[in-house]
């Protein structure tokens, strides 16, 4: 029987290692940027077209190669970075394997043209799958460019598999942004189609996250500085006021690299406990220093997971660094003595004037005599009438009196209700009139005849609002409502060009968005039915929710805007809601097509049936 194993060709020995380096455009920029990085370069500049699938270029001033230098680097496991096994334990440099070139010309076609400052002349070598095309001399600036063309050209499924162009910008921005912040003594810039899209000058750390997520973040940011033995913690955590629902602006480096770390980021979450809601992620960019030989950066091929020595000291480190900064700035929550979920009933009107409690004492009254006149059994009958008394006093004064509302407050409304659906409420008995609820500012309860109709006031808002400005958006009548003041709003480069996506859609709805150049906007309209919402916190939204949700905003681009709109716009818990506002909610809401269900599919409706309330109060 013939031999089956066999060598396979250096070119798809070259494709298959390539598959686990390169895996988008995106890729290629980094690994380009980082090359760039250990060159020494104090300017790095990267243009891209087609969202990089056609071409990336990265041009640095660094420190260039020589003849033999430009041809070797693209061989597979050619460095200059380490010599011995040793070496990789003592690594400062972004890269160490020797694959990223190589990777590059195995799936696209590669140029390098690159001068040192001391040559008179450059050199151009030019690869296509790893198959050497020319190699002459060139007349170049000192430094390199790189220009990738016509990525996955040889490898047609995985060309098939990229996402669009939008998504693949995304990522590119994503990797840029993450290398300028780990080097932010180098100036750095981006191009997209002939547009600037970042520029970002040599600055200290908080100038360049400044630079990069735009000016708005400034006011938000708290130093943190930590110096120990193990490591060295420095860098920016956001106020928890500025923790959103999407993640985005989570950054660790170490050692002037970017790190991904799940359990270093719970360290974070952690020390932000209780000062942001569950659902809510802060924004922090903090810079690891270690002994490299404490780190271990080659456990994973783009070389994003780092392992620590003493991981546990690191994390005990970092959670302690961000509870002192948050403790320095005062924003640590101050302690609540009030006793949560209180109701606070109103008290009725008050009395008139003050009466001194009047005593009468019976010198007959015998406690062991069951006969004596006037008194229970128990000899004592005052207080019961006096309670009795005080209720009915307090439940007059709290329908006469304003209600305070708070946490666990009641709100009970009654009153004309025109439009009231009759099979829906009963009547108040002492009114006749329709009877509704407010409890704790989120639900609106009403008796109904199978029981007690509870309804969440603002997924309620949400659903009328939702189906409003879908059967706007399709009848095409839209109005925008000018705002007095128009509302320049800044944005960060990956926020920018989601809104460039997403702005004839928001045309649709209402929106007058006018481009200012530099990632700003102004927008001079909002959809009328959005009532006084932040215009610039509805765009903000819109767009954390985009840039979460990738691509599949694509498909459902007027329901998911529509959703966020009525998501924004609804009513907020714990805002008092009068009688008609709340008869308003509930006669829109049995007017939908669809009232049982908020856009996002959670409950808004429920009903508490007679049987369930009598096994409360173990009724048989």
């Amino acid at each position: 029987m013939a031999d089956v194993i066999r060598l396979l060709p250096d070119s798809v020995a070259n494709q298959i290692a390539a598959g686990e380096v390169i895996q988008r455009p995106a890729s290629v920029v980094k690994e380009l940027m980082e090359n760039s990085v250990d060159s020494g370069a104090t300017n790095i500049s990267v243009l891209v077209r087609e969202a990089g699938k056609n071409l990336v270029q990265v041009i640095d001033n660094g420190c260039g190669m020589s003849e033999t230098d430009a041809r070797l680097s693209a061989e597979r496991h050619a460095t200059s970075k380490i010599r011995e096994a040793a070496d990789l334990f003592a690594i400062r440099t972004m890269g160490f394997r020797g694959e990223a070139l190589a990777s590059v010309a195995a799936v696209a076609e590669l140029e390098i043209q690159t001068r040192r400052p001391g040559d008179d002349v450059g050199i151009l070598v030019e690869i296509r799958g790893s198959e050497f095309v020319r190699q002459e001399p060139s007349a170049c600036q000192a430094g390199s460019r790189f220009t990738v063309r016509n990525l996955f050209y040889n490898v047609p499924a995985r060309r098939k598999f990229l996402k669009t162009n939008t998504t693949e910008f995304k990522h590119i921005i994503t990797e840029f942004q993450r290398i300028a912040l780990a080097n932010p003594q180098i100036g750095f810039s981006l191009n997209n189609e002939g547009t600037e899209i970042l520029n970002l000058p040599a600055a200290g750390y908080r100038q360049r996250i400044i630079h990069t997520f735009g000016k708005n973040i400034n006011q938000h940011l708290v130093e943190l500085k930590t110096e120990t033995s193990v490591v060295n913690v420095r860098g920016y955590i956001a106020k928890p006021g500025y923790a959103k629902k999407s993640p985005g602006e989570q950054f660790f480096f170490i050692n002037s690299r970017f790190m991904r770390h799940p359990w270093m980021h719970k360290a974070v979450t952690r020390a932000f406990e209780k000062l942001i809601p569950a659902d809510a992620i802060p924004s922090y960019f903090i810079w690891f220093e270690a002994d490299p030989a404490s780190v271990d950066v080659n456990i994973h091929p783009t070389k994003t997971e780092i392992k620590f020595e003493d991981e546990k000291a690191v994390w005990q480190i970092l959670m302690a660094s961000v509870r002192e900064a948050l403790g320095k700035y005062n924003l640590v929550p101050s302690i609540d003595f009030n006793t949560e979920g209180r109701i606070d009933i109103p008290a009725g009107k008050p009395p008139a004037g003050t009466t001194p409690p009047e005593i009468t004492i019976d010198p007959d009254y015998n406690p062991f005599d069951r006969g004596s006149s006037g008194t229970s059994r128990h000899g004592y009958e005052g207080p019961l009438k006096s309670r009795v008394h005080n209720w009915e006093e307090l439940y007059r004064g709290f329908e006469e009196g304003k209600t305070e509302h708070g946490q666990g407050s009641i709100t009970i409304s009654g009153g004309q209700s025109p439009g009231t659906v009759d099979h829906r409420q009963d009547e108040d008995p002492g009114s006749g009139l329709p009877l509704l609820l407010q409890l704790k500012g989120r639900y609106i309860l009403s008796p109904v005849k199978s029981g007690l109709m509870i309804i969440d006031q603002k997924r309620a808002h949400e659903r009328i609002l939702y189906e409003k400005f879908m059967k706007t958006k399709k009848s095409g009548s839209v109005v925008a409502q000018q705002q007095l003041y128009p509302v320049t709003m800044e944005l960060n480069a990956t926020e920018y060009q989601l809104l460039k996506k997403l702005a004839p859609e928001l045309a649709g709805f209402g929106f007058d968005i006018r481009d200012f150049g530099r990632n700003t906007i102004v927008i001079s309209g909002c959809p009328v039915d959005t009532g006084g919402t932040d215009p610039a916190a509805m765009i903000g939204d819109l767009l954390a929710e985009a840039a979460s949700s990738g691509d599949s905003i694509s498909q459902n681009k007027n329901e998911r805007i529509a959703f966020n709109l009525a998501r924004s716009s609804a009513v907020n818990y714990g805002r008092h809601l009068t009688r008609e506002e709340m008869q308003e909610i509930v006669d829109k809401l049995f007017a939908c097509e669809t009232p049982n269900y908020s856009p996002d599919g959670k409950p808004v409706v429920t009903i508490v049936d007679h049987d369930e309330i009598d096994k409360k109060f173990r009724r048989p």
